[in-house]
């Protein structure tokens, strides 16, 4: 019998040191991704001589929605080959190799069938790696462990500070290094957004290379099985438990606890229907109608694109430390999703502000609206986002059987994926109805939906059968 090795015992603030590599591992990937979606949706609608692509605003919107959308389905398989087959750890090398491959296609093939070629290659190597990475966070505790939420906390701080960081970059790439500009009046003239897949490229290697080297040490053979593997049965003994009920049927609680992780998920999938506006209709808008100049300084759009993360690294902290106090565990995870969904909806009602200084929804790009619409719009959706999407993550490794766990957190992923179709959508038709007219109802919306869920937070704890 092979000797099992254990995760290092070594702890940083509390917590596992294999979480702080998980996160930097994390960081990266989303540096690459958030690079590339930075100024994808530039990319895709500026003509040919400005360093794009040339498709229309709505097909463009369309191509968005439906690529953000994929990489959020395929999570659903890529778990389950983890599960039956690869293990979380050979899943996240597989998966960060081929989008560090997509990205490279991206940068080398300025043409419609490299953008295919490279957003397919995103697309099947993130469902590799997203399930899993996020499974390993959970399998670094005990069940029941009062520090998970804010593990998962302090995990999507290092999401956002790689995708605060990433739309700087590309920005710059973009905007100035490696833009082509009229001598005369300093205007560009074609962008270098070739040069900000090339970053996305390297970001992902490193990420890569940064896992595959410390993982040994730091994570010991958790996720190196396949989780239905009878050689699991060799496992660190905290989790031996766990694997005796592997090939047990599930339970009446496992069910209810499973039908409740899939109502979490309908309720998702309109929370990132909003939310998701920021990298298509939000950055259109930000381009044509945001006064963009301070002090003679044209802010990039992609940069704005770093509000979102900035505040998710000022406020994660906060989180946190509220999650685990005793004000913290007060409050229940159907509030702490509802509220998140109802601070979506008036974070766009600042956006249907900056229609109106606009004087309305007009097509004439000079007449501009202040930045700060935006930005208190982002910083809304920061702290809704705060209260649904690692609150989701952490739900789901503590309701999800074990034998499921990488398949229903895949499925959780899956919300975004009929969230992001659904806001490709959204936007595809925003310049044609008006930003305005759009955005006040995507506020409404929000705010019912998230009234909803709180009023089913008695009969969804009963579901949960003791998790909170």
């Amino acid at each position: 019998m092979t000797e099992t090795k254990l995760p290092s015992n070594a702890t940083v603030f509390g917590h596992p040191v294999g979480l702080y590599l998980l996160f930097f591992t994390e960081l990266w990937e989303r540096f690459s991704y958030y690079g590339m979606r930075g100024i994808l949706m530039l990319y895709l609608t500026k003509t040919a001589i400005e360093g794009g692509i040339g498709f229309d605003e709505s097909f463009a919107g369309l191509i968005y929605g439906g690529f953000t959308g994929l990489v959020y389905f395929t999570p659903l398989i890529g778990g389950w080959l983890a599960d039956k087959y690869l293990g979380q750890r050979k899943a996240i090398t597989i998966g960060g190799f081929t989008m560090f491959l997509g990205q490279l296609v991206l940068f080398l093939l300025h043409s419609k069938f490299g953008l295919f070629s490279g957003l397919l290659l995103l697309i099947i190597g993130n469902g590799f790696f997203k399930p899993n990475i996020s499974t390993l966070v959970g399998g670094l505790y005990k069940p029941g462990d009062a520090k998970r939420d804010s593990a998962f906390s302090i995990f999507y701080m290092g999401i956002n500070i790689g995708a605060f960081f990433a739309p700087l970059v590309v920005g710059l790439l973009a905007n100035d290094w490696f833009a082509v500009k009229d001598l005369a009046t300093g205007k560009i003239i074609s962008h270098g957004y070739s040069y900000g897949f090339l970053a996305a490229a390297i970001g992902m290697l490193i990420g890569q290379l940064l896992f595959n080297t410390l993982s040994k040490r730091y994570l010991g053979d958790l996720g190196l099985k396949p989780v239905g593997d009878v050689l699991e049965k060799e496992a660190i003994n905290e989790l031996e438990q766990v694997v005796e009920h592997k090939a047990a049927p599930l339970t009446p609680q496992d069910k209810q606890r499973t039908i409740a992780i899939f109502i979490y998920f309908f309720f998702a999938i309109f929370f990132f229907a909003g939310f998701e506006q920021a990298g298509s209709s939000f950055t259109l808008y930000t381009e044509k109608f945001l006064d963009r100049n301070v002090g003679g300084f044209m802010i990039p759009t992609e940069w704005f694109q770093s509000i979102n993360p900035l505040f998710i690294v000022l406020l994660t902290p906060v989180f946190a430390m509220f999650w685990p106090s005793k004000s913290g565990q007060k409050i229940t995870t159907p509030v702490k999703m509802g509220s998140g969904l109802m601070l979506l909806g008036i974070g766009f009602l600042f956006m249907v502000g900056a229609t109106h200084q606009r004087g309305g929804d007009i097509a004439d790009t000079a007449v501009k609206a202040s930045m700060w619409w935006i930005v208190f719009t982002y910083l809304l959706h920061t702290i809704g986002e705060l209260c649904l999407s690692p609150v989701g993550l952490s739900t789901v490794t503590k309701l999800a059987p074990p034998k499921l766990a990488s398949l229903l957190m895949g499925v959780w992923l899956l919300s975004s994926f009929f969230g992001n179709l659904m806001g490709g959508w959204i936007s595809s038709i925003t310049s044609s109805l008006g930003a305005g007219s759009v955005y006040q109802v995507l506020a409404i919306g929000a705010i019912v939906c998230g009234a909803g869920l709180i009023c089913l937070n008695k009969i969804l704890l009963r579901m949960m059968h003791g998790v909170r």
